[in-house]
């Protein structure tokens, strides 16, 4: 009789364990239900953040290039391309510039002008400005923007720099050595020292010429 009960005890024990185990079973396949949807969102936000991210690049790449090519174009007569090209690497996207012509990438510094760099450098500073949100006070003041373009293309930097300061609504105080950049200039300040250390500014108004001609 007492190994009867003991199998009974046995039995009931067996069965409380059954029962904690379907229990168990059942909430880890409700908990992987939940999981799955939680799962199967995530990769659809991945997709969207994937999407957003691969037209974000589209339109920065556009505006960035279309904005320094533009540049360049106004200044030099067989002008560069600049692609933005956004690569990853280290599991971070990050973004090459590089030159184009005829279809050939050029390294923008060993291989290209130091004239062309600066005017990129500049379209390159004005179209980050212009994604900036909110925006800066539209005053940019520059040093030697265009130090390394030769002198015979001075006076097509100061009309490219003109006309981005009507289109964009800019004003550019620049400061500079190369007295044809200053051609399409509003307002100009000339400064000399004196041998005493004194500086002495004269003013000059300038009759702009029209940048459409």
């Amino acid at each position: 009789m007492n190994r009867i009960q003991t199998i009974r005890a046995k039995l009931e024990h067996e069965k409380g364990a059954k029962s904690q185990l379907e229990s168990s079973i059942e909430e880890l396949q409700t908990r992987a239900k939940v999981n799955g949807k939680e799962l199967r969102r995530l990769e659809q936000a991945k997709e969207i953040i994937r999407e957003v991210g691969l037209k974000t690049q589209k339109q920065l790449s556009f505006h960035i290039g279309d904005i320094t090519s533009l540049a360049l174009e106004a200044v030099f007569p067989d002008p560069y391309e600049l692609i933005a090209e956004f690569v990853q690497r280290r599991n971070k996207t990050e973004c090459d510039l590089y030159f184009s012509r005829n279809g050939e990438k050029v390294d923008p510094i060993s291989a290209s002008g130091g004239g062309a760099v600066d005017v990129a450098s500049f379209a390159l500073r004005i179209a980050a400005w212009s994604m900036m949100s909110p925006k800066t006070r539209n005053v940019i003041i520059l040093d030697e923007p265009l130090r390394f373009l030769s002198e015979d293309l001075q006076e097509k930097g100061s009309q490219m720099i003109k006309e981005l300061s009507t289109r964009l609504g800019l004003q550019f105080i620049i400061v500079t050595h190369e007295e044809t950049l200053t051609e399409y200039a509003d307002k100009v300040f000339h400064v000399r020292q004196s041998k005493k250390g004194i500086s002495h500014v004269r003013t000059q108004e300038n009759n702009i010429k029209n940048t459409n001609q």
